[in-house]
Parts: structure tokens; sequence; C-alpha cells
């Protein structure tokens, strides 16, 4: 029995697509693996080409396992995913060591190749995740005009998947011990639109909030232009719907967004922001920002930086602008150097650095829900409702023999520092 393992880069979409692949492979012809360490017989790099950072970590991870194949511990190295996907001709040409290349619109030839079936409607998933919890992608590809992203290029245009192929999903899910649910997409703003004209997150919600086992639901990459407002009063309601929301408003500066095609404004922004805040008011907010857009002047920059400094969100990242071919803006003069794009974003970061550690602060002497992820040496390691795995703060627990993997536990938060909570287990 062959050795399969499958190397992931990028988002969390990526990852769920090679947990299907894995899925399907797990089927008594291979042995399937996920990110692991040491030789294997086939390798598949599963890889990210979303911007220049991505593009060179997944070239330079095909390449170590191209010298791992020149070595002994590696006989085959399989391309597929976003970078394939996009530069699939130039780069058999750059590095032809590599035994075979497939797009993500090419599942049919990776599995032909491998010599095993695919089926489009099979949903079995490997769970690289701990097995308690999940992401659970409802839609594939983006209808946006954003001038920055190669997105729509690469993933083609936006497919929602139908409520119940994702209830059946979920379900099974839940039966093999999956509690959390995170939903993701390019955009979960747009969810429904092409199936019934109309915004169908919100029945979305109401149909996955009923599945036994699931307890905690928590929204991802929701586009602020025409967010579903019906959904801010379910989560407001529900209690299985996490009090917490990824939605990247990228810039604040209304020359930038309309330059970045974003189709929103300053005003649409904050007032999307007040109303959350107003409905939901232990709400925790994660955005993403991109600094150094073509024609960002430093009193636009200010302008975002102030916003930050006002808005106070819970989580926040931040990305420095890339050129990326076929994108709207890639023909634009790139008038900021990328000294000025680190020092801008690293500027934010650190006012997001204050914020966080003040907010964190609030949280001491106080209890929370905590699902445990994992287990380190002196510390269990969870996190609240209002974190997501990966990205957002951990909270380390001391040791308790009442504490398993994959439970919910009442914490109390005994210290705090900028991206971390401490506490015990609750009296």
């Amino acid at each position: 029995m062959k050795h399969i393992n499958i190397i992931t880069l990028g988002c969390s979409k990526n990852l769920v697509d090679s947990e299907r692949i894995l899925g399907q492979l797990d089927n008594g012809s291979y042995k399937v693996t996920h990110n692991a360490d040491g030789p294997s017989d086939i390798v598949i790099v599963n890889t990210c080409g979303f911007i220049h950072d991505a593009k060179e970590e997944s070239i330079d991870t095909i390449l170590r396992y191209i010298e791992a194949k020149k070595q002994g511990l590696v006989e085959e190295v399989i391309v597929t995913g976003c970078l394939s996907q996009r530069y699939k001709d130039e780069l058999k040409a750059e590095i032809p060591e590599a035994d075979a290349w497939f797009g993500i619109e090419e599942p049919h030839g990776l599995f032909d190749h491998l010599r095993n079936k695919y089926s489009a409607e099979n949903t079995d998933r490997y769970l690289a995740t701990p097995s308690h919890y999940a992401y659970l992608k409802i839609a594939e590809g983006c209808d946006r005009t954003c001038s920055f992203c190669a997105i729509p290029m690469i993933r083609g245009r936006y497919i929602s998947r139908t409520p119940e192929s994702l209830k059946q999903e979920a379900r099974k899910l839940a039966d093999k011990g999956v509690k959390e649910l995170l939903l993701i997409a390019q955009d979960l703003s747009y969810y429904g639109y092409d199936l019934q004209r109309r915004p169908m997150l919100a029945d979305l919600l109401k149909t996955l909030v009923k599945i036994e086992g699931i307890q905690w639901i928590r929204i991802h990459y929701a586009y602020p232009q025409k967010f579903p407002k019906e959904v801010i009063d379910l989560m407001a309601s529900e209690a299985k719907i996490c009090k917490y929301l990824d939605i990247p408003v990228q810039h604040i500066n209304d020359i930038i967004l309309k330059a970045m095609r974003r189709n929103t404004s300053r005003k649409q922004t904050l007032n999307l922001i007040n109303n959350f805040r107003e409905k939901i008011p232990d709400i925790a907010l994660r955005t993403t920002l991109l600094v150094g857009f073509p024609g960002e002047t430093k009193a636009q920059f200010n302008e975002l930086l102030e916003f930050v400094e006002h808005t106070r969100f819970e989580r926040l990242g931040v990305f420095t602008y890339s050129a990326e071919e076929g994108t709207r803006a890639y023909h634009l003069k790139d008038t900021v150097s990328e000294k000025v794009k680190q020092e801008r974003a690293q500027q934010i970061m650190q006012v997001q650095q204050n914020i966080s550690l003040k907010l964190n602060e609030a949280k001491i002497g106080k209890c929370y829900t905590v699902l445990i992820d994992r287990e380190e040496q002196d510390y269990f390691v969870g996190r609240t409702q209002y974190d997501s795995p990966e990205v957002d703060n951990e909270v380390f627990v001391q040791k308790d023999v009442r504490i398993k993997i994959g439970s919910f536990v009442q914490v109390e938060i005994v210290s705090a520092s900028e991206f971390e909570l401490s506490g015990k287990i609750a009296k």
C-alpha cells in the first residue's frame, strides 16, 4: 500500500480541498497523511497563488520535495491547487522534475493519474483539523471585481452549494465528533444569490443550528457590501452562532475603496460596524486591511490608521499590496515603496497590539466558555467563542484532571497579554 502525503499551503479553503482529496483516496488503496514529516511514496503539494509571498512559499515547497525525490525520500511529486491552476504551463517548463501538474478544475485528472475513482458528489473528508472542529466550505469562486484580487481568475464564478448538501455534510461531521463548524467561502455574504437571487446565509444558519452535536458555528470571510442584515439579528438571538464575524474591510478612504472596486464607502462601512455593535454588544469583529495600494497617500493611510484606533477591532490582520498579474490594478503605477508598505503595516499592527492588550486585560477576573484544542507540556490550550483557530487569541489553562481535549470548560481569566489569555478552571 503506497503512502500519499498532502502538503497544504494557503487558506482554510485550500485545506478543505486537501481533506476532500484525502477523503476519497482513503479507501484502502493508499495510506494517507496530511502535512506529515518523513519519507512517503507520493507527495501532493496543494499550492496557494493568492499573493507574492504565498506564491514564493509554494514554489519553495515544491523545490524542497523535488530535492527529497532526488535523495530517494519521495518517489513522486504532484502539484495541484491555485498556483498550479494559474501558472501551470510556465511551472511545468521551469520545474520539469515534478511528475504531474493539475489545476483546481482538474480533480478527475489527479485521480486518473493516481488510478483512483473520483466523485464530485462524495463529501467524505479526512479531517486534518483536530476532531472537534471543521471548516464547512459553502461556495466556490467569487463574483466580486476587487481590482487587486486574482481569486476570480483562479477560482471562477461564484457557485453556492445547495443547503441540502451542506446539511448532509454538516451531519457527517457532527457524527465524527465535530462540535464547531467554521463557515468559509471566498464571500459568505453572496451565498444563495446564484441559487434563488436572494441572500440565503441566514436560512442556511437556521438549518445548521438544528444539527445535534454542533455547538458553535463561526462565520468567516463575509464581504461588507450587501451583508445580509437578517444574519445580524440571528447572531444576536441564536446561542450556537458565535458572537464573532470575520469581515475584511480592506480600507476606509473613499478614493482608495473606489480604486479597489469594493463597491462600498466609508459611511456604509461605519454604519455596518455600528449596526453590529448595537445589536450584538459583545461581538468580536475580525477584519483584514490592505496597505500600500497604488496611489495611497500618507493622508489616506493616516485616515485608515485613525479608523483602526477609533473602531477598536477585536482582531485584525494586515497585508501589503502586491501587483497580481491579470488583475485590474496590475498596470497601475506602484507609487508606494516596499519599505513604506512595511512601515505602514507595522504602524497599524502596533496600534492593534495596544488595542488587543487593553481588550484582553479587561477580561481578567471574568469567566468564559473555552473549547480545548490541544495539550502542551504545562497547559491546555483553547479558545473562547470570540476566537478562531490559527489566527486569533488562545487561552492557556492550568492543568486540571477535569479537562479533556475537545471539551467545553468554564475558565476564569487570571492574566493577559496582547494575543493570549491565561486562566484556571472556574469554581
